[in-house]
């Protein structure tokens, strides 16, 4: 299968590729940095890869690489987990919408066009709350995160006009030796680590692997289609997510971090961490997606080694 992948580089689309790379699929790696993607994706190493520039929301030759590929995974999007201000949030949603816009264009374009776009999308859609649990069809929220997906998801939909199968993950935290809690482990390796805010807030997250292997899943099964929670089926309380990541390095969860600690270091953007959302896979599991990593202390141990 030829596939074209956004975010290539990143620390799920770096991940993905070695896995399409393991199957043979033939890769064509979006990346805004070229001269990156080919240092992580070496032909030596990577025969089925092509490495071509990409700048979200703007044309270019990554147009036409779309032709004759049978999926385009789309995993493309600004930082969430950094200070907004208001050209960073024009940043966040411009990367996400109309980068969306301007990929579901071209796919519609090519000839041939790929017949499945997997598209990212994020648990934000929902809003916080501590005690409402979110499914696929529960409501958008309203604040600045939900309107994101809620335009980038929007955009998504168009591709369906063309005929195009849309798959929707919406993600929640990614477990893996990476992301999030790249930036939480060394506190606890410096016996200072503890739960951030309250703790009373949810935490729904997925491994690495079953975020990938939801995808593959999604490439292989036509009659998989609209939106999945990209999510395990256990989420947990920052205070237990924070005292079993302890357990699993060995250290205390003791020293909590105020909330206004976080809102100095990350002004609105603190939300990302501070507030949460109980998120449950009803129609994954209803698809019959069996996750590798159902439980977080399973997970932790995995990522940790």
């Amino acid at each position: 299968m030829k596939i074209a992948v956004t975010g290539a580089t990143g620390f799920v689309g770096s991940y993905l590729i070695a896995k399409l790379q393991e199957r043979q699929h033939q890769i064509v790696a979006l990346c805004r940095n070229v001269d990156r993607g080919r240092a992580m994706f070496p032909a030596a190493n990577f025969p089925g890869v092509e490495v071509v520039s990409y700048v979200a929301g703007t044309g270019g030759e990554w147009e036409g690489k779309l032709a004759g590929c049978e999926a385009v995974i789309n995993l493309a999007g600004e930082p969430i987990a950094s200070r907004w201000n208001a050209k960073y949030k024009q940043e966040i949603i411009n990367s996400r919408q109309l980068g969306t816009a301007k990929l579901v264009e071209a796919i519609t374009k090519a000839d041939p066009k790929p017949a499945l776009l997997i598209n990212s999308s994020a648990i934000g859609y929902y809003g916080t709350s501590e005690t409402a649990t979110f499914v696929e069809s529960s409501p958008s929220g309203k604040d600045f995160l939900a309107e994101v997906c809620q335009g980038w998801e929007a955009a998504a939909h168009k591709v369906t006009e063309a005929g195009v199968r849309l798959v929707i993950l919406r993600t929640g935290i990614v477990l893996g030796n990476g992301g999030a809690i790249a930036k939480m482990i060394p506190p606890f390796r410096l016996f200072a680590g503890g739960p951030i805010g309250s703790g009373n807030q949810w935490f729904s997250w997925i491994h690495i692997e079953d975020l990938v292997n939801l995808i593959l899943e999604a490439l292989d099964r036509p009659d998989i289609n609209g939106v999945l929670n990209a999510t395990a089926p256990n989420p947990v309380r920052m205070t237990e997510f924070c005292q079993t990541l302890g357990e699993v390095m060995n250290r205390p969860s003791w020293l909590p971090v105020p909330k206004f600690a976080i809102e100095t270091l990350l002004g609105d953007a603190a939300i990302v961490v501070l507030e949460g959302q109980e998120v449950q896979p009803k129609r994954t599991l209803a698809y019959g997606f069996t996750y590798k990593y159902p439980m977080v202390k399973q997970a932790l141990k995995e990522v940790l080694g």
